[in-house]
């Protein structure tokens, strides 16, 4: 080997000597505490029920009355006045015939019968659920306490990769 390939081995060497010297191992820390973190989320949903109310239905009227009515009043009306004024009267005669009949003929309707009609009633109410998100681990590693946010429940005890690296002055 001549002399500057020795030169540069050496200086190469040496800038790699800090990471011949670093190193990475695994080990475990004992889990102290694993508190659960957790979010609310609102799933509003659909809340339906079957009320049943009572609708009064509509009374049963007769026309029969009014038509017999009318029909009467045209031919009283027809009786009185001369000319125009006994198209008038005629007229008159009908309306107030027709009113008096449908009057007199639905005197005694009673109200219709009062039925129960099923009514859906619905709203929208919230749903909340919880979900966890993650966890808040603690744990001791060689009598020091570390906090660490994990995806999961390590259970009693966390796998570490622990690196050590010599310090520089």
């Amino acid at each position: 080997m001549n002399t500057k390939t020795k030169l540069l081995f050496a200086a190469l060497s040496l800038g790699a000597l800090p990471l011949a010297q670093a190193t990475d191992f695994e080990d475990y820390g004992r889990v102290t505490r694993v508190t659960p973190v957790t979010e609310q989320i609102n799933r509003p949903r659909q809340e339906c029920r079957t009320e049943y109310v009572q609708v009064q239905q509509p009374a049963e009227r007769t026309a029969g009355g009014a038509i017999l009515g009318g029909v009467l009043g045209a031919v009283v009306g027809s009786q009185v006045g001369s000319g125009s004024g006994k198209t008038a009267a005629t007229a008159a005669g009908a309306i107030a015939g027709a009113v008096i009949g449908d009057r007199s003929a639905n005197a005694n309707v009673q109200p219709g019968a009062v039925q129960e009609q099923a009514v859906k009633q619905c709203r929208m109410v919230d749903a909340y659920e919880t979900r966890t998100t993650g966890y808040n681990v603690e744990y001791d590693y060689r009598g020091r306490i570390y906090t660490n946010f994990m995806s999961f429940d390590p259970g009693q005890r966390v796998r570490l990769r622990v690196s050590v690296e010599p310090m520089h002055n």
